[in-house]
């Protein structure tokens, strides 16, 4: 008799879970343009310095139009724009630019990444109220560590075989080694926390995904960090911020736009909240992921403080067909995994089914005034 009420059980279950995995038909995707020649707002110098390298030379950049930008050519052979403004000062390197000189132009494709950075990082999940909302995250904001050299603005990133995603974010980037119990001060600029969404739920800490785990394994891979291709370095810090609204568009068609101040921490929080979680670890490919802090207990120059991303990533929580057919493979005897398995797995399946996270050929563009762009095109 047990045996015949489990399988009536199971039957009705297997009931509501066919109604619940029903697929529709592949999204369909919209064209994929070609590159763009963005033309953007420059700050005057008396509000921000704003800087690009092409090769080894730095450029005081004075315009951005039609995907091409004019300059000085400043400081000595090599330095970057961070030992720049550290060697001068920030009127020092106003008054070398308006001493003038021969300007420069060229294409943005032709920049590198605008200053020597390191490769380790500190991030902020969930840090805008309407992504911690998409992404059925209620715990507040919290922090975790990006491990990835940074790539320049135009490379391109491999999708392999990962549910590919975008992250708009904020950076800062401190000139000096940064206490965390003053005010955060440095240069800023444009950075895409491109994630792995099917390494990350395979490793997030479902009760608690606050904790951080698992995030460093889903944002790692070389090319998950493409940068702007300014350097920024603001008079007043928070003024300047107050005036950046963040945008991001795949093949043209915009998925991200929120005011950078509307965050939950702003980047003051966010040193404070990395001084006091020193020398916590999260698990890391095998190995164990730290925050990056110097021998002082300082945050290391040249390190990328990403600061969030707001709503509109293609990852939006569990779908119900996901939980459904999970629930059929752990009520078909799958229960030496865990039911929470069996749905991540499920969610995973049908995410590459429908095609909707980022596909070879698939172009993602940020485009901000006063901070620069990006444009990079998704490859195999």
């Amino acid at each position: 008799m047990v045996r015949n009420i489990l399988a009536s059980f199971v039957a009705v279950i297997g009931l509501v879970a066919l109604y619940l995995i029903w697929t529709p038909a592949k999204s369909s995707r919209p064209a994929r343009p070609p590159a763009t020649a963005p033309s953007l707002k420059i700050a005057p110098t008396s509000d921000a310095l704003s800087f690009a390298r092409l090769g080894k030379q730095t450029i005081a950049v004075s315009s951005y139009a039609n995907g091409r930008i004019t300059g000085l050519p400043i400081g000595n052979s090599g330095e970057d724009a961070i030992s720049l403004v550290n060697r001068l000062g920030y009127d020092g390197v106003r008054a070398l630019i308006a001493a003038g000189g021969t300007p420069v132009t060229a294409d943005v494709a032709d920049l590198a990444v605008p200053v020597d950075l390191r490769d380790q990082h500190i991030a902020a999940g969930t840090n805008y109220r309407e992504h911690a909302e998409e992404a059925t995250v209620d715990g507040g904001p919290f922090l975790f560590v990006k491990y990835v050299t940074p790539t320049s603005s135009r490379a391109s990133v491999a999708a392999g075989d990962a549910l590919l995603d975008y992250e708009v974010e904020l950076c800062l980037v401190p000139l000096a080694p940064a206490r965390t119990d003053q005010a955060a001060t440095g240069g800023l600029m444009l950075c895409n926390d491109v994630t792995d969404r099917a390494t990350l739920m395979r490793n997030v800490d479902p009760e608690r995904p606050e904790s951080g785990k698992g995030f460093t394994s889903g944002k790692s891979a070389p090319g998950y960090l493409p940068v702007g291709e300014l350097f920024i370095v603001p008079r007043d810090l928070d003024r300047f911020v107050s005036g950046v609204t963040l945008q991001l568009s795949v093949n043209g068609q915009e998925r991200q736009r929120t005011e950078a101040k509307m965050w939950i921490w702003d980047l003051t929080r966010i040193l404070a909240e990395a001084g006091a979680m020193r020398g916590r670890e999260w698990a890391y490919w095998g190995g164990t992921a730290r925050l990056p802090f110097d021998a002082d207990g300082k945050v290391p120059a040249r390190t990328l403080i990403l600061a969030g991303t707001p709503g509109g990533t293609v990852f939006a929580g569990i779908d119900a067909r996901a939980i459904g057919r999970g629930l059929v493979k752990w009520l078909a005897g799958g229960w030496g995994t865990s039911f929470t398995t069996h749905v991540i797995e499920s969610q995973i399946a049908l995410e590459k089914q429908q095609q909707r996270y980022l596909q070879p050929g698939d172009r993602m563009t940020i485009q901000v005034d006063r901070l620069g762009s990006l444009d990079n095109l998704i490859v195999k």
